[in-house]
């Protein structure tokens, strides 16, 4: 009985991530699809190339609000059920996979989304806030430093399995979500990896004329 409490909101997370906040901006201010421009993805950083700062606040706000939502649908359920309190993280740990599933592969969008850092980012502060913290922090450091978003995301990911490994070894649910998450993370940045090895990668705030005219790349 417990796993299909656990199917419920699993597939209603997924639903809830596939609301694209980004092509939902889009449309509104410029009544275009935000993943005909720029890098195609439909994420903050595209949308803050494509159509500045206010639309780019818009749309971290949409996609962190939509994974509190799904994350407190999710306790909401699990309170409502008769699913054992052992069940608790792994109902969030559900909510939290299909969010950024639903985010990266929108069924309402034809399976066309971004790449779930943000979505990923509240996930983790919910599963565990301490490590969340400190994997957010050191993300964003990266980010600040570098200018390179995908930089920032994929060397977080790797810093969320590692202080799962440390801190919280022996909790397999734990860790298998995390190592889900990052690898999912670290899958959809696999171009911007290569390119981040051939120095070609764009940075925040450089757009692809400053890249010598290269094609548009996909960012986080």
């Amino acid at each position: 009985m417990e796993w299909i409490y656990l199917v419920v909101i699993f597939a209603a997370a997924y639903l809830i991530g596939s609301i694209s906040t980004a092509i939902l901006v889009g449309k509104v201010l410029s009544g275009d699809d935000i993943r005909s421009h720029g890098s195609g993805n439909a994420g903050a950083t595209n949308a803050l190339r494509t159509y500045g700062k206010k639309a780019a606040a818009m749309v971290v706000l949409g996609d962190c609000l939509k994974a509190v939502v799904a994350i407190l649908l999710a306790l909401l359920i699990f309170r409502l059920s008769s699913i054992g309190r052992e069940y608790q993280s792994i109902a969030v740990y559900a909510a939290s996979f299909g969010a950024v599933l639903g985010h990266n592969f929108p069924v309402y969008f034809r399976f066309r989304g971004g790449k779930g850092v943000l979505v990923s980012m509240v996930a983790i502060l919910f599963a565990d806030w301490k490590i969340g913290l400190a994997v957010v922090a050191i993300a964003l450091l990266i980010m600040a430093v570098s200018r390179y978003v995908s930089l920032g995301s994929v060397l977080g990911a790797v810093t969320l399995v590692i202080l799962g490994c440390i801190f919280r070894w022996g909790d397999w649910a734990y860790l298998c979500f995390t190592v889900l998450l990052a690898g999912l993370v670290i899958i959809m940045h696999r171009g911007n990896i290569k390119r981040l090895l051939m120095g070609t990668e764009n940075k925040l705030g450089q757009n692809k004329q400053q890249n010598g005219g290269a094609k548009p790349q996909k960012e986080a």
